[in-house]
């Protein structure tokens, strides 16, 4: 164990990725610095109180009470409603996140979703399970209309991964006057977002879950949408009202969806959801990738920079600081 460390690594692991793979990779990003991994709970409290970084999946309240050279706290997720924000806060911590690091492969599985149900390729797998050598219509990307919910760093890397797909794309993002890479940007507006999902074949759902996103997807956006639209939800759960979504897929109402995340998350085994042949689930796996760690460790290494030169106000994936 490392004494007197810079950079503390907690213990708690991420997606099945191993914590000491991700300390050495910042330990190659940050040579002149000292990274500890704090395997065991003794060894966090040991640690912490002398680090003036610490990064990891969330941090014990009580391990702020000590830590009085902190001043970073990297959380290994995009998400940071599990981490103390007040008590970090109180004391003065700056928190960042780890916000763009899934957007390649979020991206590459929403595109990939896109064309199965372009395809039916998913048609095509039923068959092939049931030995049926039997053909089947299929339709094609092109010309279609793709509207991205959501212009952060997810949003973006699916737009751009629709380029030479020769596809129209609405953005809907919370400052359309600002523009964006699409085609055409509206706002959050009710108005707005059924006037998108109104002329949309595909709708890529790429936004937080916040008060103004939750829910957002009803009854009344379902029925907007054309019967032949399809919805791909790459964000969070609850940005769909999921019994509105079962009926919307159980009658026609529209076409498919294809779900990386769910509400209720797990989905339970016996929701009708696994039932419907023109939905496609993924269990919350859009986002893996073996370049997590490389991604983050670049993140916190230009970080640990910008603190050493007195830059807090430059630090990058900001989700709080206290200047």
């Amino acid at each position: 164990m490392s004494t007197n460390p810079d950079i503390v690594v907690l213990r708690e692991g991420t997606e099945g990725l191993s914590m000491e793979s991700y300390a050495e990779i910042l330990r190659e990003r940050l040579p002149d610095h000292t990274v500890a991994l704090a395997r065991t709970p003794k060894e966090e409290h040991e640690l912490v109180p002398q680090a003036r970084v610490v990064t990891g999946v969330t941090i014990d309240e009580a391990l702020l009470e000590e830590a009085d050279r902190l001043e970073l706290f990297a959380c290994t997720f995009a998400g940071t409603d599990h981490v103390p924000m007040d008590a970090l806060a109180d004391h003065g911590v700056a928190v960042t996140n780890a916000g763009g690091i899934h957007a390649p492969g979020i991206a590459e599985q929403t595109i990939a979703n896109m064309l199965v149900f372009a395809r039916n390729l998913h048609e095509g797998w039923r068959r092939k399970r049931n030995g049926e050598w039997r053909h089947f219509q299929s339709y094609e990307f092109t010309d279609s209309t793709v509207t991205v919910v959501g212009l952060g760093s997810i949003g973006q890397a699916v737009v751009k991964r629709l380029e030479g797909f020769e596809v129209e794309t609405i953005g809907i993002r919370y400052t359309p006057e600002k523009g964006g890479p699409t085609d055409e940007v509206l706002g959050f507006d009710e108005d707005d977002v059924h006037e998108a999902f109104s002329r949309s074949d595909y709708v890529v759902l790429a936004c937080p879950l916040n008060d103004l996103t939750r829910g957002l997807v009803d009854e009344d956006a379902l029925a907007t949408l054309p019967p032949n639209a399809v919805l791909v939800n790459a964000a969070r759960g609850g940005i769909v009202d999921t019994d509105a979504l079962v009926e919307a897929l159980q009658f026609e109402g529209i076409r498919g969806a294809a779900l990386d995340v769910t509400d209720p998350e797990p989905l339970p085994s016996d929701h009708e959801l696994w039932d419907l042949e023109n939905c496609l689930l993924t269990p919350h796996t859009g986002g893996h990738t073996p370049k997590h760690w490389d991604r983050l460790a670049d993140i916190v290494a230009t970080n640990v920079a910008a603190l050493e030169d007195g830059e807090g106000d430059a630090l990058e994936n900001v989700v709080y600081s206290p200047e």
